[in-house]
């Protein structure tokens, strides 16, 4: 016993001076480590440890720079040109359009079509009609991807186009599909010759413990049809009656079907996160070129624990900041950081309406008391907040003045911002725009708005406990 109590203090403050050097930590951050360190002996290093770092392993990172290496030298004619952020986007939402580029160096591309999926019913409607109707190859990546009526209807479509000749490509996330990759059916879709593939499979778990974070996932939901045709939003392949999460149904998802140029784009981050599984060349994924006149722009982009730091805030700060009249919002996790809540406000103070969308009733408690505590700073200056009653809304949606839209797989959380991969389109047009506005609407209308007096009114205890999940919200 004296042995541990000898050695806890000499952990603690190895520990401690580990958190001070840490350059990547932000103060909150770094505060809410040292209460768990202080405050959970052994306990608190072991999830340190554990947790603590957002480091994805030297190789993984040495093979992500090898992968961006050879897609940049590669597939430069896919992936826009600079001059196009002044040619194509109005001046105001530039800024906006040039820091989503610097991310992965894609940049706005023209001549881009979409439409926005009326439910589950009709996306997986037409996505299986576009892999049966596929002529060339198929690519899908799926962070949850269930054996219900939708994950069995994608996983024969792929089994029929494979056996017709088709190459498809699959790649499942190795703990939101743990059960499907498990499954006979993804070893069906093997033996019909679909290539597959685990994003972060924890197949060395000791190394990955070492080296990595458990917790470090891809949460990307892309799909790619001969190039020209990408599906784009927050549905994972699973039914709205999420199966693995029953009582919180319906899943209230959103889903686009581009065409165009930006298909290639999204084609490049599948390639990129094919070529990580497999250790694959570019030069086996077939990049389409397609007509750059007419339709709308458009650009790609996707973030994860090996491209820069804080590029998802810093991002949807650049596009609150380009807002003049309206800012309106949909996620099921909001735990801003203060990037992203002070860029909130400070629209709202400006004059522009910033509406926010969040779910009444959320599967995640730690997301829903952090949420909560942030309502009276975002009420106070003047945002408007609804809760959707229908289920748990599960899009991720952001509409601003008529004119531009950002979709994808990306929440305002802290996991988003700093551990999963993500990918998104952000696009201007208004007849896009008014579509996903109006759908926004239909959100609003089945919600009910929380006002500042009803905050003001909750118990102590409550405001207290959300406060204090907030204050340890980086450690969770």
């Amino acid at each position: 016993m004296t042995v541990f109590l000898l050695l806890h203090p000499l952990l603690v403050l190895a520990f401690t001076v580990r958190i001070l050097l840490r350059d990547d930590l932000s103060p909150p951050g770094r505060l809410a480590w040292f209460i768990v360190v202080l405050l959970a002996p052994y306990l608190g290093l072991i999830v340190y440890f554990l947790f603590g770092e957002i480091n994805i392993g030297r190789r993984i990172k040495r093979r992500h720079q090898e992968v961006f290496a050879e897609i940049n030298a590669k597939a430069q004619p896919f992936m826009g040109e600079k001059g196009n952020v002044e040619r194509m986007i109005s001046a105001i939402y530039r800024p906006a359009f040039r820091y989503a580029a610097s991310i992965n160096g894609f940049y706005p591309v023209a001549g881009n079509q979409a439409e926005l999926m009326a439910d589950g019913a009709m996306t997986i409607e037409r996505l299986v009609a576009d892999i049966d109707g596929a002529t060339d190859h198929v690519h899908v990546l799926y962070y949850i991807w269930l054996q219900d009526n939708t994950g069995c209807a994608l996983a024969e479509a792929l089994i029929r186009a494979a056996q017709r000749g088709v190459a498809c490509r699959a790649i499942a996330d190795g703990l939101g599909s743990r059960a499907l990759v498990k499954s006979p059916l993804w070893q069906e879709m093997r033996a019909a010759g679909v290539q597959t593939a685990i994003a972060l499979s924890f197949r060395n778990l000791v190394r990955t413990l070492l080296t990595s974070r458990i917790d470090l996932r891809n949460h990307r939901k892309i799909t790619v049809i001969d190039g020209t045709i990408t599906y784009c939003g927050s549905r994972n392949s699973a039914d709205p009656e999420f199966l693995v999460k029953a009582k919180y149904a319906p899943w209230v998802d959103i889903m686009l079907r581009f065409t165009g140029p930006v298909a290639a784009q999204n084609q490049l981050l599948f390639a990129s996160d094919w070529m990580q599984a497999t250790g694959e060349s570019l030069d086996n994924i077939k990049l389409i070129k397609q007509p750059h006149d007419g339709g709308f722009a458009a650009q790609a982009m996707g973030v994860g624990p090996t491209e820069r730091a804080k590029a998802t805030p810093q991002l949807f700060a650049n596009l609150i900041a380009s807002a003049e009249h309206t800012l309106t919002i949909s996620t099921p996790y909001f735990v801003p950081d203060a990037t992203l809540l002070e860029a909130l406000c400070a629209a709202a103070h400006r004059g522009v309406t910033v509406t926010l969308i969040f779910p009444q009733v959320n599967d995640s408690w730690i997301v829903a008391a952090a949420s909560h505590s942030y309502y009276h700073s975002l009420l106070s200056a003047g945002c408007i907040i609804h809760e959707f009653k229908g289920g748990l809304l599960h899009a991720k949606t952001l509409t601003i003045d008529g004119h531009i839209s950002l979709i994808g797989s990306s929440n305002l959380d802290l996991r988003s911002f700093d551990l999963n991969y993500e990918n998104n389109i952000l696009l201007q047009d208004e007849a896009v725009t008014l579509a996903i506005y109006e759908r926004q609407q239909d959100y609003i209308a089945r919600s009910e708005q929380v006002k500042l007096p009803s905050v003001l009114a909750w118990p102590y205890y409550r405001r207290i406990w959300n406060n204090v999940i907030a204050t340890i919200g980086p450690v969770l």
